[in-house]
């Protein structure tokens, strides 16, 4: 809406110089052009579709508040119109009596242009231009001040509509979308056994229902408890949805969607992921056996060495694998997905203690093989050298083979053997190459 300038004139009235026709007529040229500016706008704050709905609809909190000071004020705003509509059409009939307007005409069409010459009555009106003091049944004004009021009016209007209509315009609909989102989700939830006190999504999408629902109530009754003005913005409706709680709420949808898409990822492959789990705690098992047998053959074998217990099998989790196969043939999914995630964990644990038993129990043969491999290695170095027949390597071969095959085997007293093996070699086939070679150093070492 326009607001109306200021009037030249020249000298002669209580409220400046009597103007002169040309000054008049370019007045009221003026003033019609502002008359249709705040018609026009009028018409379309009435047609508004935040304010229909505003009208129809049953409010609550602050936006009821609101509201009924905004009803009041486009009511006085019609009234002022009124007003200003039926000033403008008596100064205009008032200048059409004659062609060439008299100086009597001139001083009173000045008289209306510039003074207060208009009275806005009906409703307690606060005095202009502020919104504060005491409140007129009736009040004058000049054009100038009645636009001024007008656009204030106007401006306070619109921006509790438009806000008003912003959050219908956002909220709503996206609740609505968020809400048929939450029954799909909630339909699948069922089918995997995924229910209220039964399973913490159920739980959460009771709690997501509950919220939605509140929050569309809420939204629709009392709008303007979701707007946030612009900081620093005077423009009508500067500012925005507040959308906190919808965003909490489709966050939390996206996480128990997110866990029901998991439990149904399982009824697709429970089977094989259950068939994994036999194989893995099968092989934990059969190490498992294989430890205990070596552990049996290094206790007789091996003399002076200690040799870690093994463990039993694993029955407990074969326990709750035969309850993950019995979840399974009940379609209980919401309660098979946990407990195949940590048995798949606990399964691979299972599998490589077994294998670290193992090696550890089967650690004394493996020294003993390594023994025997590099007596037989260095034995075979002395014979391709022509050397076999030396009698101090003869002796201590013998020595350091009698050790490591017979039952029980000291492994301390036989690596020195054979150390001590290496170390005749070594000075035997010195003369021979000109020196030691450097298995021989590393050997003497």
């Amino acid at each position: 809406m326009g607001v109306a300038g200021p009037f030249p004139g020249s000298a002669g009235t209580p409220h400046g110089p009597v103007m002169d026709r040309d000054e008049v007529d370019r007045a009221l040229a003026r003033l019609g052009a502002e008359h249709e500016a705040v018609e026009t706008s009028l018409l379309a704050l009435q047609d508004h579709a935040g304010r229909r709905l505003l009208e129809g609809a049953e409010l609550t909190g602050v936006t009821k508040e609101r509201w009924a000071a905004a009803d009041q004020s486009i009511t006085l705003l019609w009234n002022c119109f009124d007003a200003y509509t039926a000033a403008l059409t008596d100064i205009r009939e008032l200048r059409a009596r004659r062609r060439w307007s008299s100086r009597e005409d001139l001083a009173e069409l000045t008289e209306r242009l510039r003074g207060r010459s208009v009275t806005v009555a009906g409703h307690a009106v606060p005095s202009a231009p502020s919104l504060t003091g005491p409140a007129r049944l009736s009040e004058q004004f000049t054009l100038e001040e009645l636009v001024a009021r007008m656009n204030e009016l106007y401006a306070s209007a619109l921006d509790m509509v438009v806000a008003a209509d912003a959050v219908w315009s956002a909220l709503p609909a996206r609740i609505d979308l968020l809400s048929a989102e939450l029954q799909r989700t909630r339909s699948l939830a069922h089918s995997v056994g995924v229910r209220p006190g039964e399973h913490p999504s159920g739980d959460d999408l009771e709690d997501i229902t509950h919220e939605l629902s509140a929050l569309r109530a809420q939204v629709v009754s009392d709008p303007l408890a979701f707007w946030r003005p612009a900081p620093g913005s005077s423009a009508p409706g500067g500012g925005r949805p507040d959308t906190d709680r919808y965003d909490r709420a489709a966050r939390a949808l996206e996480e128990v969607r997110r866990d029901i898409e998991a439990v149904l990822q399982v009824r697709q492959d429970s089977e094989e992921r259950l068939m994994r789990l036999r194989d893995v705690l099968s092989r934990a098992d059969r190490t498992l056996t294989e430890a205990r047998s070596a552990r049996g053959e290094v206790l007789a074998k091996i003399a002076a060495s200690e040799v870690p217990a093994v463990s039993g099998p694993p029955t407990a989790l074969q326990e709750r694998l035969a309850t993950a196969a019995e979840y399974r043939r009940h379609s209980q999914w919401h309660r098979l997905s946990p407990l195949l995630e940590s048995l798949e964990r606990e399964a691979e644990d299972e599998l490589h203690r077994a294998r670290e038993s193992l090696t550890a129990v089967t650690a004394p043969l493996a020294v003993r093989a390594e023994l025997r491999g590099r007596l037989d290695a260095y034995k075979a170095k002395v014979a391709r050298h022509g050397m076999a027949e030396d009698p101090l390597l003869i002796e201590r071969y013998d020595a350091a083979r009698r050790m490591l095959w017979s039952a029980p085997c000291d492994l301390r007293a036989a690596e020195q053997a054979v150390l001590r093996y290496q170390q005749a070699a070594a000075e035997v086939l010195v003369p021979r190459q000109g020196g030691a070679e450097p298995e021989d150093r590393r050997g003497d070492a």
